[in-house]
């Protein structure tokens, strides 16, 4: 028996018609669990095994917020990250001569880009570009990334990049003197005893993972177990933008974390920090490195303006609200079998809101509702 009947309904309805083929869907409230729970299989086909709430998953964008904002946070609050100082300083390729050659009136701009714009994705970088398609090592990769043109004056348009995020945690790297998923594993997911949280998961544990793709993409093969994401993939499986695998139960302690202002891992003046709007633009919904509901949403009509939340292209998302003291998990594969150029955003963009507002009046938060598509950025 569900304990969230009528928002399980909406996952299973989504099964139905193909939207995703499972999901793990997890609520915490006033630091309890209410429910980690799991419906449909790894795949359509009905020999496939079933999701189970504690299976992993490609976080996808989820990402960002779970582990490249987290490592952010920490460097930030030990005065090792100035939000403010230009990224070039630290990373110097970032100005290379040439790199704007062909950006206009935005040449020379890339010395006013700063961690704190790349983290409220207002940075003037593009969105996203497949340099896996071109590049055919990780470090050619990261060279085109610093060499990008930038496509508007730095803090004065919010477009979610990407790209942004691989030069912030290349940044983020340089400032620790370590990679990414070693300082989060101990600073963050081991504390937080998040133990199924890791980045490019042994070979052993992959049949476990739904997969989220099948060998229609470039890679040519079944993709379970290692990162969809092209660009993260062509890094090694470690990169700012993507690259976590982790389940419900683990996401839930990181929310449960920031909910009471950091306990074990971060101070409470970090995380307030870092979950308020920075309104750079004045009307962009972007904290520093997690979103914020802004209508429509795909936390749908009931969380406060006082939440944070991030998405992943794979179908993954977490939702964090303050004033309610509770936290969503959605994670499913709706990429599966398809790829980015063919699998249909709109499809999960109705499911999040409806699923998180059936949430919110189970838990009596909020009337019955019919929300419009979501927008979100992934």
């Amino acid at each position: 028996m569900f304990r969230f009947p009528i928002a399980t309904s909406v996952l299973t309805n989504a099964i139905d018609q193909r939207v995703f083929p499972g999901a793990a869907f997890g609520v915490l409230q006033g630091g309890d669990r209410l429910a980690i729970d799991s419906v449909g299989r790894f795949t359509y086909q009905p020999d496939s095994p079933p999701v189970l709430p504690e299976t992993i998953f490609d976080m996808a964008s989820v990402s960002k917020a779970m582990a490249t904002t987290a490592m952010a946070m920490l460097l930030w609050e030990r005065g090792l990250l100035n939000l403010d100082e230009p990224v070039g300083l630290r990373v110097p390729g970032f100005l290379a001569l040439g790199s704007d050659s062909e950006a206009g009136s935005f040449f020379g701009l890339k010395q006013k880009v700063t961690p704190q714009m790349l983290l409220a994705h207002c940075s003037g970088l593009p969105a996203y570009a497949p340099l896996y398609k071109t590049c055919r090592s990780a470090s050619e990769l990261f060279d085109a990334c610093l060499h990008m043109q930038l496509e508007a004056v730095p803090g004065t348009q919010a477009v979610y990049s990407d790209l942004g995020f691989i030069l912030l945690g290349h940044l983020l790297e340089s400032i620790a003197g370590e990679r990414l998923d070693s300082f989060c594993h101990r600073e963050v997911f081991a504390p937080l005893r998040m133990n199924a949280t890791q980045y490019c998961p042994p070979s052993e544990l992959k049949p476990f993972i739904p997969p989220t793709a099948d060998a229609e993409n470039f890679r040519h093969r079944v993709l379970q177990g290692e990162v969809h994401d092209g660009n993260c993939w062509m890094l090694g499986g470690v990169s700012g933008h993507a690259g976590a695998f982790s389940n419900v139960a683990d996401v839930l302690s990181l929310a449960d974390c920031l909910l009471h202002r950091g306990r074990n891992v971060f101070q409470a003046g970090t995380v307030s920090m870092f979950a308020g709007r920075q309104r750079m633009p004045p009307n962009s919904g972007w904290a520093l490195g997690w979103d914020t509901p802004t209508e429509p949403s795909s936390s749908g009509k009931f969380f406060s303006a006082h939440s944070i939340g991030h998405l992943g292209y794979t179908g993954t998302s977490l939702w964090i609200d303050f004033d309610k003291d509770l936290a969503a998990v959605l994670l499913t594969n709706r990429t599966y079998p398809g790829n980015r150029d063919t699998v249909a955003p709109e499809k999960i963009k109705n499911v999040r809101p409806r699923f998180h507002d059936a949430l919110m009046q189970e838990l009596g938060w909020g009337t019955a509702a019919d929300p419009s598509p979501a927008t979100g950025r992934e």
